[in-house]
């Protein structure tokens, strides 16, 4: 089925636009909107109806702000919707950190990290009511714990921002570099089955939203692909890493599962549980099962096993996200772009080929 057709884009409004809306005159809009000294000559009900004017149309100031002055500031900004210092996962968010720094510095740009809080392990663009984020000519956002309502609102003043990974707002269309998770998913699952595993179990992470419904996109293409037929109960969502035991890593495997395909999050805490599970169950990794991790999470514990996986290029994406929203800064008419990189795989030493029932290979 091909995508529908997006609406055209429209006009974006001006300093006269808001003029006209709010019955005023351009200069005192153009005062307003600069927010200098001589502003405070402006009637505060004046001041209001101006602001109120420009938020209803969707009036960015801070494009208006480069325009007026002829140019840029030349500062890029890098929001976060979580810490991202913290040692746990330092390994996790510093290569996409290292590829903004590196790309924003080899353009001549200076760079602005934002990581503004609404509440106690909340954050929000919007946390104070303005977008603060405007001081930048635009920004590289990153995290998973995000608010899409934020998105909502940055789409709707126009103002310029990339997602490191795919995602997706209700009514509106974002640029971002994502990983190529379908694609990457599917060749797992190509591989698995030349090896001759018929029986996938998929352990899937719970609110992974857009990259667990694009990993699980590639696992129904890829067994398509194959010609095996997809059995929903073998799509198991994990509320937590305990949902795996050796009683149900021992039954899924009594049950005819010779390979799992285990979704990460930002560790590897998941992967770590089917290890243990498998230890305790009595169960060899890859004799008795093998597993592929969907992902490659920093190592957090020691692991006796090489695991089979696919990398995210965490640094290149975060160059191609600067170079991607210095085109839409070039670009007046502000056409959101979205951009796929393929994962790069690792084969490991945690596959084979399944055995048979009297214990020998297939």
């Amino acid at each position: 089925m091909g995508a529908l057709p997006m609406p055209p884009r429209r006009r974006r409004p001006t300093q006269v636009d808001i003029a006209r809306h709010a019955g005023v005159s351009q200069a005192t809009v153009s005062l307003v909107i600069s927010g200098g000294s001589a502003s405070e000559n402006v009637a505060e009900a004046t001041r209001q109806a101006v602001l109120a004017a420009a938020d209803e149309l969707g009036y960015s100031a801070n494009a208006a702000a480069r325009s007026l002055k002829g140019g840029r500031n030349h500062l890029l900004g890098l929001y976060t919707f979580e810490p991202v210092f913290p040692v746990d996962q330092r390994d996790f968010y510093f290569p996409f950190l290292l590829g903004v720094e590196e790309e924003t510095a080899a353009q001549g740009y200076d760079l602005l990290l934002f990581s503004s809080a609404g509440g106690p392990g909340e954050r929000r663009v919007y946390a104070r009511g303005a977008n603060r984020l405007k001081v930048a000519d635009g920004c590289v956002l990153l995290g998973r714990h995000l608010h899409r309502d934020d998105l909502a609102h940055l789409v709707r003043e126009d103002f310029p921002f990339v997602f490191i990974g795919r995602r997706e707002v209700p009514g509106a269309e974002l640029s971002y570099v994502a990983v190529d998770y379908a694609a990457a998913t599917r060749d797992v699952v190509a591989r698995l089955a030349g090896l001759g595993h018929r029986t996938m179990l998929y352990l899937q992470v719970v609110g992974g939203d857009e990259p667990t419904r694009d990993r699980e996109e590639g696992y129904r293409r890829g067994l398509a692909d194959a010609g095996l037929p997809v059995d929903e109960s073998l799509i198991r969502p994990l509320n937590d890493a305990a949902d795996v035991t050796p009683q149900q890593l021992r039954r899924w495997v009594d049950d005819g599962v010779t390979a799992i395909l285990v979704e990460p999050t930002e560790d590897d805490t998941t992967v770590g549980a089917v290890e243990a599970a498998a230890d305790r169950a009595g169960l060899r990794i890859p004799d008795d099962v093998s597993v592929v991790m969907l992902g490659d999470p920093p190592l957090s514990r020691a692991s006796d096993h090489d695991w089979t996986r696919y990398t995210l290029p965490r640094a290149h994406m975060g160059r191609e996200a600067v170079r991607l929203l210095l085109d839409l800064l070039d670009d007046q008419t502000g056409t959101p772009r979205q951009q796929f990189v393929a994962a790069g795989y690792v084969a490991g030493q945690t596959i084979a080929a399944p055995r048979r029932t009297d214990g020998r290979p297939a």
